[in-house]
């Protein structure tokens, strides 16, 4: 005789809060929670089934208020990376345009390797009504919806059209979620009348279950040919990328780089793997990164990256690692990015890799040679030089550059601080200029550079890390955007500080413009003028009037003087803060140093006007330079 299983009759909904509520990870020992708290937007959707579930069981799960739907998929990623991939949000919204606003943020997360669960409500299972309110009629497929948009942007996706669906459904979501290889945006896509379905669930459903993330070790015959590769290499370099931070491996790669003396370049996930004051670190790396670091890989017989995923801003689209004979050794816990530009892999966790290596070169006694130390060392000094000349204001009562403002900060903040950016031109700028003091400390979303990510990501990571004073850089392009998560932040007490840069339109791609042949078109916010151009004056916009308006405390700041009382002010601050000042606009010369690397952004093949025809020439010099590493 079977023993019967002990069940508790609840809806699909509410069986799937009280699982989420009790789902953990462990790394290293550590515990804690997968699912810290569920962010939502109320339609017809998901109010009845998710809605009410969170409302039955809210002492298990925390629920955040969002104002936007691609917001809070933001906010539960800048939470997620905060929390080392091991803790994560999920995000409910209703059918329709709800659904579809998540695609952005589950594209973002995905590319980044960031884990978050998106629960959108979903048309009738039972196709009772049919069609429903905001239903997408798709003649050739009866069991297609928007929510489909999500498939190609998932790490995982399934839709549950049964209640006893739910279970293999949900644990294989929580299993693509603390996958280090796998994890991105998982969606579970629940039809309404599914969601309010009541089912006698196996209690065993609702036990805690503990995933563990592992820390895989390289093979040996890998990790054998990755020491023959460095012990033969005279110019070695680091390319220390996001799989870094997420390993928590920055200790592991600081005793690799002081055994050896290998320098260390970073890219944008990958900047604070070690101080910037550490001797082996030697900046930024690609289109944004610095002289020093840029020099070094052209020179390079051997690259070795580090969980990076070697992208065209890390590479100058396949034309900064230039010398003859270059290779690749790629530490990746992912073999497809461990194989990118035929480099030699060495597949395993960050952290593990790293110690294997120290200790297999350490037997060696293997280090570089101390004149190519004095090299790298001498330029980088040269390089913070030119950092300073950056920072520095002679005249605090003019406008500052923005440049300055980032000097402003940069002398106030310390290792506890936590800058947030993704878009515009402040990217560029920080990569080369910002002196990461934390491991944690610099926070560039730019797999996507998501215009509107920084705001709801700073409410993230502030909700991991309530003791850290949590900055967003935004510019005027990605405050208009996606200014709603204001309101959340005031809503819920949630201290963060925003330092908005007025410039009048799109920095970034105002210059990228002007340099492929497009003068600038479109990329100013101004009047137009009689020829139906965007080159009239200014737009009258008052950014710090528009923030003051959705309940958060503005402080004005029109000098380089104004803009460091402000900003000390804004950090003392115990409610959410806003700094508000204008620097020069978008189609002058910010004044940072100008890109050390090319980036192919390809330009027309045939063009009458003078820009686009000379922009073109530059452009196949460029090209010829290009090489695919075979």
């Amino acid at each position: 005789m079977t023993a019967q299983t002990s069940t508790t009759r609840l809806t699909v909904a509410q069986a799937l809060v009280r699982f989420l509520a009790a789902q953990y990870t462990e790394r290293d020992g550590v515990r804690q929670r997968l699912i810290g708290a569920t962010w939502g937007i109320f339609g017809h959707g998901n109010v009845a089934g998710l809605g009410q579930a969170l409302v039955e069981y809210g002492d298990d799960m925390p629920f955040h208020q969002g104002r936007n739907e691609q917001s809070m998929v933001h906010a539960a990623v800048g939470y997620a990376r905060q929390s080392n991939r091991l803790s994560t949000h999920a995000v409910t919204t209703s059918i329709g345009p709800g659904a579809t606003n998540l695609v952005t943020g589950a594209a973002l997360a995905t590319v980044n390797h960031l884990p978050v669960l998106l629960l959108p409500g979903d048309i009738f299972a039972t196709r009772v009504a049919d069609p429903v309110l905001q239903q997408l009629e798709v003649p050739y497929a009866g069991d297609v919806s928007v929510n489909d948009t999500l498939r190609p942007v998932s790490r995982y996706f399934d839709r549950v059209t049964r209640p006893e669906a739910l279970i293999p459904a949900a644990l294989q979501a929580m299993r693509v979620l603390t996958d280090p290889v796998e994890t991105g945006a998982v969606t579970l896509a629940l039809p309404q009348d599914v969601q309010a379905e009541a089912y006698d669930w196996p209690d065993e459903f609702f036990a805690e279950r503990t995933w563990v993330v592992r820390r895989p070790g390289a093979d040996p015959t890998e990790l054998a040919e990755a020491v023959r590769a460095i012990r033969a290499a005279r110019r070695p370099l680091i390319v220390a990328g996001g799989g870094v931070h997420h390993s928590r491996a920055e200790e592991a790669l600081a005793e690799f780089a002081e055994a050896t003396g290998i320098p260390v370049a970073s890219t944008q996930a990958g900047k604070g793997s070690l101080r910037y004051d550490h001797p082996q670190d030697v900046g930024g790396v690609g289109h944004t990164g610095t002289a020093t670091a840029d020099e070094l890989a052209r020179t390079a017989d051997l690259v070795i990256g580090v969980g990076t995923r070697y992208t065209d801003f890390t590479t100058a689209s396949n034309t900064l690692f230039a010398a003859d004979g270059v290779r690749f050794l790629n530490l990746n816990i992912a073999p497809y990015d461990g194989h990118k530009l035929a480099g030699q892999p060495l597949v395993a966790d960050a952290r593990s890799g790293l110690g294997e290596l120290t200790a297999a070169l350490q037997t060696h006694g293997h280090r570089v040679t101390d004149a190519y130390v004095t090299e790298y060392s001498e330029d980088k000094e040269r390089w913070e030089q030119r950092v300073d000349a950056c920072y520095e204001a002679e005249e605090p009562d003019v406008r500052p550059t923005q440049p300055q403002v980032l000097g402003a900060l940069d002398a106030l903040t310390d290792e506890s601080d936590v800058i947030i950016n993704a878009a515009g031109s402040l990217p560029g700028d920080l990569h080369k200029l910002w002196r990461a003091r934390s491991r944690d400390q610099y926070h560039l979303e730019y797999g996507y550079s998501c215009m509107g990510y920084e705001i709801p990501a700073a409410i993230g990571v502030k909700l991991a890390a309530p003791e850290r004073n949590v900055w967003a850089l935004v510019g005027d392009g990605t405050y208009l955007m996606m200014p709603t998560e204001i309101v959340t932040a005031v809503q819920e007490g949630i201290a963060i500080k925003l330092l908005l840069v007025q410039n009048h339109g799109y920095a970034s791609i105002g210059g990228l413009s002007e340099s492929v042949g497009g003068e600038r078109f479109g990329t100013a916010y101004r009047y137009t003028s009689d020829d139906g151009t965007f080159t009239g004056a200014p737009l009258p916009v008052d950014l710090a009037a528009n923030v003051a308006s959705l309940g958060m405390r503005v402080l004005r700041a029109k000098t380089v003087r104004e803009l460091r009382e402000a900003l000390a002010e804004a950090r003392r601050a115990d409610t959410p803060t806003c700094v508000y000042v204008e620097t020069e606009t978008a189609d002058t010369v910010s004044g940072p140093p100008p890109a050390q690397a090319w980036w192919d952004v390809p330009v027309a093949e045939t063009a009458t006007r003078a820009s686009a025809v000379k922009a073109r020439e530059l452009y196949e010099r460029h090209v010829s330079t290009r090489r695919r590493h075979l």
